[in-house]
């Protein structure tokens, strides 16, 4: 079964660094594009940062020239390196890819989140 899995988030005082992980796990024919979503409490989810298959890279607004999102389709892993983290930060991350299944299917897949707490 293929199955996204994040990692590395946590509590960091504002200023601070994370690096999220995350991996495809399972057999798959490619990996297409991916992305961050992030979701606070109260509020929608909302697109952090994507990154294609050529490896170009789109940001919200909000995040540009903080978080630098990257990939290593090698190893079917994307990563998010997040520095001057603010309070409004604060949310659970979420990976989410568009996968090519063998024969050719192609489905969108998310991970289970990884929770991200900035302190003021």
């Amino acid at each position: 079964q293929v199955q996204l899995v994040e990692s590395g988030g946590g509590l960091v005082q504002a200023g601070g660094s994370l690096k999220l992980s995350c991996v495809v796990s399972g057999s798959i024919f490619s990996l297409n594009a991916m992305d961050w979503y992030r979701q606070a409490p109260g509020k929608q989810r909302e697109l952090v940062a994507g990154i294609t298959s050529g490896d170009n890279t789109n940001y919200a607004d909000s995040v540009k020239g903080r978080f630098t999102i990257s990939r290593d389709s090698a190893k079917n892993m994307m990563y998010l390196q997040m520095n001057s983290l603010k309070p409004e930060d604060t949310a659970v991350y979420y990976c989410n890819a568009n996968i090519t299944r063998w024969g050719g299917l192609r489905v969108i897949l998310w991970g289970q989140g990884t929770q991200v707490t900035v302190s003021s």
